[in-house]
C-alpha cells in the first residue's frame, strides 16, 4: 500500500473555514521526504502553512493514485483529469470547519492529506497507487489488463478502459467541493478573494503538470535506453550466428575430405598386415607341428613341457593378433581345444591327488605348478580366463567325495551300521594321508588338510541328508546314526582326534545333523520302538491271560506267593529302552521315558479290560475257570510287583509327579481286582445271610458259624498274596462281611416280640461281633499282619440300641449312634427300631428328630462309609416322618 500522511485537525476559529484542495504532488509535504521513483502522494493542508491542520477520516475511494511507474509499459502513462468546481455548487453541513462526511462504506481505505490553498478544481486520479515495498503484481495478459484499466471521459488525452467508480467519485468530489466553497464563501465579502484562490490554484496546477512531465520524460529515457541495448544484443546474436554457420561449413568440408582418404587408409592397413605376415611367416609354418607335439606331450602326461609349448603358441598368436587388427588366422584354430585338453589333464591329475600322492607325486606336483603358473598369465587377446586353479580345487573336492561318498558306496537297507564303521576307519586315515603326502605336493595356500577335512565333512553331511530324505530308517539304523553322528564322529577316534593339527580347523564345521534331522531321527526311533514295545507287552499279557483258564493253580515262588514273570518282563523292556537312550542324548531319553510311561498306562488299561472279560465269562458260564479266585489273587501280586518296581522308570532328572498317572492306574487296577475277589466272596456268603436274622439266629449260632467257616475257607488262598496287598484284601473282606451282615439286619425279616427276644438279639450281636473279630484276627496273626479289625464297633453299637430298656433315652442312644457313624440315615434307624418291636410312633418320631437336632458330625479320620452302602427298606405308606408330609 502507498504511504499516507496524517495531519491534526483544522482550526475552528470564528470566521475561519478549512480550505480543502485535492492536489497531487511528488515529494512534498510537512515531512519534506523526497518522493521515490514511481510514488505519488495525495495531501490535504489548511489555507495557511503556519496554522494547525485537521485530521481527516479516511475517504476510501474518493482520491486514488494509480501509478504503475517503471512496471508500466510504454504508452500506458498515468493520466490526470481535472474537474471544475464552482462556488455555487458547494454546500457544507452545520458548523464551519467540520470535515466533510463520506458515504463510502466499502473498498480500500486511504489517508488523505490536503494542503490549505483554496481552489476551484478537484483533482481526481484515475489509477490506484502501487506500494514501493510491496511485491510486483502477477503478470497478466493484455485483455485482463485492459479490463482493469478505467475509462476516461470524452475529450481526455489519455486512452484507457473506464473506471467503474469514476462517476461516483466525481459526484463525491463535487459534493466535497461544494461543502468547502459554501464554507469559504459564506459571506459576500469573502468573494473578493476568489481571484486569489484561482491564481494560486493555477500556479499549483502548472507546477504539478511540470513535475508529471519530468517523470514521464525520465521514464521515456529509460525505455529508449532499453530499446537501444536490445538492438545492440540483436546485432551481437546475428554476428555469432553468422560465425557458427561459417564453422559448420568448414567442418562439413573436412568430413568430405576425410572420406576421400578412406581408401588410402585401408591400403596402409593392408600394407602393415602384409609386412607383419612376411616377418612371422616362418614361425607360422611351424604352428601345426607344434600343436601336434603339444598334444603328444599331454597324452604322455608331461604337463610342464606341454604347458611351455602351449604358452609359446599363445604368445605367437598374440604377436600376430595386434598387427593383423584382431584377425584370427586359421592356423590357430586348434589352439583352444589344445588348451582345454591340457586343462582337463591338470584337472584329472588333481582329482586323483590321493592316489598320485602315493604312486606318482611328480605328476601331481606338475599339475599343481601348471595351474599356479597359469593363474598369473595375462593376455592381450579378448579371451575368458581359464581359471585352472579353481578347477583344480574343485577337482580335489569332487575326487575326494567320489572316493568315499559316491552313489555306489551309499548304504542299503540294514547296512548303515557297517557303512558308518567303515567311515570311522577310513576318514581319519584319509586325513592323515592328506597331511603327510598330499600337502607337500600342493601350494601352501591350498590348506590341503583343512580342505580335506571340510570336503569330507560336507560330503558326509550331504550323503546323510540324502539318506534321511529316502525311505524311512529302521529303529536300529536311526539309533546307530544318532549315536555315531553325536558321539563317534566328534569323538577322539575321528574329528576330535589329538593327531589332527590346528591346520585342520575342524572347530568351525557345521553340525553333521541339523536340529530338524535329530528330531526326525529321534521321532523315527521312538515311534518304531513304541510299536515294538506295544507288541511285546501285548504278547506278554496274552500269554498270562491264556494261563488263567488252566486246570492247575498259578505258579508260586519259593516263598509260596503266586508268581508270574510278566511284571518283570514289562518293566525290563521299558527300563532297558530308557537306559539305552542315555548313550545318545538327553532329549531322546526324555522322549523314550514319556513313551515308556504311555505304554505302561496302556498296558494297565489292557490288563484291567482283560480281567473284566475274564470275570464276566466266568460268572456267565461261558468259560468257567477252575481256579478263578487264585488267578485273581495272582494278578493282585502282579499289580504289587509293578507298583513296587515302577520307580525304576523315574530317573533323577525326571520331575516329581511324572509317575502320577501310572500310579493312579495301578491303584485303580488294585481296586478292581479286590472288587472282583470280594464279589466272589459275596456270591458264596449271600445264601447264608438270607436266613439272618431269624428265630433260628436268635437261638443258635450255627448261621454265623457257617458264615465264618465259609469266609475262613475262602480267605485261605490269601496267604499266597504279598503284603501289603493281603492286608488290604483282608480289611476289604471283613468290611464286605460286615456290610452283608448290616444288609441282612435292615431287611426287616425279624421283629422282637418282647424284652426276652430283644435281649437275645443284643447278645447275638455281641457274640457275632466277637466271633467275626476272632476270625479275622486269627487270620492276621497266622500271616503275621497288622491287626486291623473294623466289625466290632458297629455291631456293638447296634447291640446297645437293641439292649436299651428305658425308651426315654432312645433319642440319646440314636444320637450317639449318629456320632459314631455319621452316614447312618433315618431309614436305617427306623429299620433298627422296627427290629426292637416296642417303639411307639411318638417315640420313633422323637428318636428320629434327634438325628437332625444336633450339628452334622464330621466323619472320623481314616473312616469309611458303612451305612451309606447298606440299602434300607422303604418306610410303610402309613407312616409320617417329620421330614415329609403325610401322604
Amino acid at each position: 500500500m502507498s504511504q499516507w500522511w496524517e495531519y491534526p485537525a483544522l482550526p475552528r476559529g470564528q470566521g475561519e473555514r478549512a480550505i480543502l484542495k485535492a492536489k497531487a504532488i511528488c515529494g512534498e509535504g510537512r515531512t519534506r521526504r523526497p518522493a521515490k521513483p514511481g510514488e505519488f502522494h495525495i495531501k490535504l493542508s489548511s489555507a495557511t502553512q503556519n496554522r494547525s491542520g485537521v485530521q481527516w477520516r479516511p475517504m476510501p475511494t474518493l482520491f486514488h493514485l494509480h501509478l504503475r511507474g517503471k512496471t508500466e509499459k510504454p504508452g500506458r502513462q498515468s493520466c490526470l483529469r481535472f474537474l471544475p468546481i464552482t462556488p455555487t455548487s458547494l454546500s457544507f453541513p452545520e458548523g464551519a470547519g467540520q470535515e466533510p462526511s463520506s458515504s463510502f462504506s466499502a473498498g480500500p481505505r486511504r489517508r488523505l492529506q490536503l494542503r490549505g490553498a483554496p481552489t476551484l478544481l478537484a483533482l481526481t486520479w484515475t489509477f490506484a497507487p502501487i506500494p514501493t515495498s510491496a511485491p510486483a503484481p502477477p503478470a497478466m495478459d493484455s485483455a485482463a489488463r485492459d479490463k482493469m484499466q478505467p475509462a476516461l471521459p470524452p475529450g481526455s488525452s489519455c486512452p484507457g478502459p473506464e473506471w467503474p467508480e469514476q462517476e461516483r467519485a466525481e459526484q463525491l468530489a463535487r459534493g466535497a467541493a461544494l461543502k468547502w466553497a459554501s464554507g469559504i464563501f459564506y459571506r459576500p465579502e469573502q468573494l473578493a478573494r476568489l481571484g486569489q484562490y484561482r491564481s494560486r490554484e493555477v500556479q499549483r496546477t502548472c507546477s504539478l503538470e511540470a513535475r508529471i512531465k519530468s517523470v514521464v520524460q525520465s521514464y521515456l529515457e529509460g525505455v529508449k535506453t532499453g530499446v537501444r541495448q536490445l538492438a545492440w544484443a540483436l546485432e551481437a546474436v546475428q554476428g555469432a550466428r553468422e560465425a557458427l554457420g561459417q564453422a559448420h561449413g568448414l567442418l562439413w568440408g573436412m568430413a568430405e575430405a576425410a572420406q576421400t582418404l578412406e581408401p588410402l587408409r585401408e591400403q596402409v592397413v593392408q600394407h602393415k598386415q602384409l609386412q607383419a605376415m612376411s616377418q612371422l611367416l616362418p614361425r607360422l609354418r611351424a604352428v601345426p607341428a607344434a600343436l601336434a607335439r603339444t598334444q603328444s606331450l599331454i597324452d604322455a602326461q608331461r604337463l610342464l613341457e606341454a604347458y611351455v609349448s602351449l604358452r609359446e603358441l599363445e604368445q605367437l598368436q598374440e604377436e600376430t593378433w595386434a598387427p593383423l587388427g584382431g584377425l584370427e588366422l586359421p592356423v590357430f584354430e586348434g589352439l583352444g581345444p589344445l588348451a582345454e585338453a591340457l586343462g582337463q589333464a591338470v584337472e584329472a591329475a588333481a582329482g586323483a591327488a590321493g592316489r598320485l600322492a602315493r604312486e606318482d607325486p611328480a605328476l601331481l606336483v606338475a599339475a599343481m605348478r601348471v595351474a599356479e603358473v597359469d593363474a598369473g598369465r595375462t593376455t592381450s587377446l579378448e579371451q575368458a580366463a581359464r581359471d585352472w586353479r579353481q578347477r583344480c580345487l574343485r577337482a580335489l573336492q569332487e575326487g575326494l567325495e567320489q572316493i568315499h561318498f559316491g552313489t555306489s558306496l551309499q548304504p542299503g537297507p540294514g547296512a548303515l551300521a557297517e557303512w558308518l564303521e567303515a567311515l570311522r576307519v577310513a576318514l581319519p586315515a584319509e586325513l592323515a594321508a592328506a597331511e603327510a603326502l598330499v600337502a607337500p605336493c600342493c601350494p601352501p595356500h591350498y590348506n590341503v588338510v583343512r580342505l580335506w577335512a571340510h570336503t569330507l565333512h560336507s560330503g558326509l553331511r550331504r550323503c546323510l541328508q540324502q539318506l534321511l530324505e529316502g525311505p524311512q530308517l529302521e529303529a536300529a539304523d536311526a539309533f546307530t546314526l544318532l549315536h555315531w553322528a553325536l558321539h563317534v564322529y566328534l569323538g577322539p577316534e575321528m574329528m576330535g582326534s589329538l593327531e589332527l593339527g590346528p591346520e585342520a580347523d575342524v572347530s568351525d564345521l557345521e553340525p553333521l545333523l541339523t536340529l530338524e534331522n535329530i528330531e526326525q531321527l529321534e521321532a523315527i526311533f521312538v515311534a518304531k520302538v513304541q510299536a515294538s514295545v506295544a507288541q511285546w507287552l501285548q504278547k506278554a499279557l496274552d500269554g498270562d491271560v491264556a494261563e488263567w483258564g488252566r486246570e492247575q493253580e498259578p505258579d508260586t515262588d519259593p516263598s509260596g506267593f503266586y508268581h508270574s514273570p510278566m511284571p518283570a518282563i514289562v518293566l525290563q523292556i521299558l527300563e532297558e529302552n530308557i537306559r539305552v537312550t542315555r548313550m545318545v542324548s538327553e532329549s531322546l531319553q526324555r522322549r523314550m521315558h514319556g513313551m515308556a510311561l504311555s505304554e505302561l498306562s496302556a498296558f494297565l488299561r489292557s490288563f484291567s479290560d482283560a480281567l473284566i472279560r475274564f470275570s464276566r465269562d466266568h460268572l456267565r458260564g461261558e468259560a468257567t475257570a477252575p481256579h478263578y479266585v487264585p488267578y485273581l489273587l495272582a494278578t493282585l501280586n502282579h499289580q504289587s510287583a509293578l507298583s513296587s518296581s515302577v520307580s525304576v522308570l523315574q530317573p533323577d532328572w525326571v520331575a516329581p509327579g511324572a509317575l502320577a498317572p501310572v500310579e493312579a492306574a495301578l491303584d485303580e487296577l488294585q481296586r478292581r481286582i479286590c472288587r472282583l475277589v470280594l464279589e466272589a466272596l459275596l456270591a458264596e456268603l449271600q445264601p447264608l445271610f438270607a436266613a439272618l436274622p431269624s428265630r433260628r439266629w436268635l437261638s443258635s449260632p450255627e448261621l454265623l458259624d457257617d458264615v465264618c467257616e465259609r469266609t475262613a475257607s475262602f480267605c485261605q488262598d490269601f496267604r499266597h498274596v504279598r503284603d501289603p496287598a493281603v492286608q488290604l484284601l483282608l480289611a476289604e473282606a471283613e468290611r464286605t462281611v460286615v456290610l452283608q451282615y448290616l444288609r441282612a439286619l435292615m431287611q426287616g425279616r425279624l421283629v422282637c416280640r418282647g424284652a426276652d427276644e430283644r435281649t437275645q438279639a443284643a447278645e447275638r450281636l455281641r457274640h457275632d461281633a466277637a466271633q467275626l473279630r476272632e476270625l479275622f484276627l486269627g487270620l492276621v496273626r497266622i500271616w503275621g499282619l497288622e491287626e486291623s479289625v473294623q466289625c466290632a464297633p458297629v455291631l456293638l453299637a447296634l447291640r446297645e440300641l437293641l439292649n436299651l430298656r428305658d425308651l426315654t433315652l432312645l433319642g440319646l442312644e440314636v444320637a450317639g449312634l449318629r456320632q459314631q457313624f455319621p452316614d447312618v440315615s433315618e431309614d436305617h434307624v427306623s429299620a433298627l427300631l422296627d427290629l426292637r418291636g416296642d417303639v411307639s410312633r411318638e417315640q420313633r418320631l422323637a428318636a428320629l428328630s434327634s438325628l437332625q437336632a444336633g450339628p452334622q458330625p464330621s466323619p472320623p479320620a481314616g473312616g469309611r462309609a458303612l451305612f451309606s452302602l447298606v440299602p434300607a427298606p422303604a418306610p410303610p405308606l402309613s407312616s409320617c416322618l417329620p421330614s415329609g408330609s403325610c401322604a
